[in-house]
C-alpha cells in the first residue's frame, strides 16, 4: 500500500523530522564544555526511558522518568526536570533547523494541502521542538509524552498511535506511521493495525 492511499500520517519527531546524529554530537560538545554536572541526570533519564519502554508501565511516561531518575540519584524531581528540559528540549532547539529533513517536511505540507490529516506522536515533549523546526502548523494533533493528552505508555505500545487516530477521526487501518525506529515506531504501528514507513 502506498503512502497516497492513507487518510492520515502519524509522524514521530526525534530522528524523523530531523537528523538526530549531528544534533547529539553538537549537544555532546556543549555538555563537555558547560554541562558536566548535568551528565549523570541525563544518562539516568535515558536509562529510565529504555526501562520504561521494556516495562510498559502506565502513567505519564515523562513524569515517571523524572521521578524514577530522581529516586535513583537521590535528587529532587524539580532539579531533574529542570536539567532535562534545559539540555534535552531548550538547548537542542537552536540546532534543529540546521538538520531538519526538508524533503519529509515538504511531503507533509503537500499531503495536508491535498486533504490529508496529520498527527505528531512522540515519547518526549514535542511542541518546543516543532516550533524550532518551523513545523508547528504541519500537524492537526500532537500526542506527546509530558504534554496534555499525551500517551500513557511509551512506544512500542500502540496507545499513542491509537489516541492520535481517534483524535483525527481516522480508522487505524487508514493511517500510516512514519518513524526512524522500527523497534519502537514500527512495532507500535503494527500493534495498532497501521502501516509503517521507515525514515533512515
Amino acid at each position: 500500500m502506498s503512502a497516497g492511499t492513507h487518510a492520515a500520517w502519524l509522524v514521530d519527531l526525534d530522528g524523523t523530522l530531523y537528523v538526530q546524529a549531528p544534533v547529539r554530537l553538537a549537544m555532546a560538545a556543549e555538555l563537555s564544555l558547560l554541562g558536566w554536572p548535568s551528565v549523570r541526570f541525563l544518562r539516568q533519564f535515558r536509562r529510565e526511558h529504555e526501562q520504561l519502554r521494556e516495562l510498559g508501565l502506565e502513567g505519564d511516561p515523562f513524569r515517571l522518568q523524572i521521578e524514577r531518575t530522581a529516586q535513583a540519584l537521590g535528587a529532587s524531581p524539580s532539579a531533574v526536570e529542570a536539567t532535562v528540559r534545559d539540555w534535552m528540549i531548550e538547548r537542542p532547539a537552536k540546532w534543529l533547523p540546521l538538520f531538519r529533513r526538508r524533503e519529509l517536511l515538504g511531503e507533509l505540507a503537500a499531503f495536508r494541502a491535498a486533504g490529508g490529516r496529520t498527527a505528531l506522536v512522540s515519547d518526549y515533549p514535542a511542541r518546543r521542538k516543532l516550533e524550532a523546526l518551523g513545523a508547528s502548523g504541519l500537524f492537526d494533533v500532537v500526542v506527546a509524552s509530558g504534554e496534555p493528552e499525551g500517551p500513557t505508555r511509551l512506544k512500542p505500545h500502540p496507545g499513542g498511535m491509537l489516541r492520535a487516530a481517534s483524535a483525527l477521526g481516522i480508522e487505524p487501518e487508514r493511517c500510516l506511521v512514519i518513524g526512524d525506529r522500527p523497534d519502537a515506531d514500527g512495532r507500535a504501528a503494527s500493534a495498532a493495525g497501521m502501516a509503517f514507513r521507515h525514515v533512515r
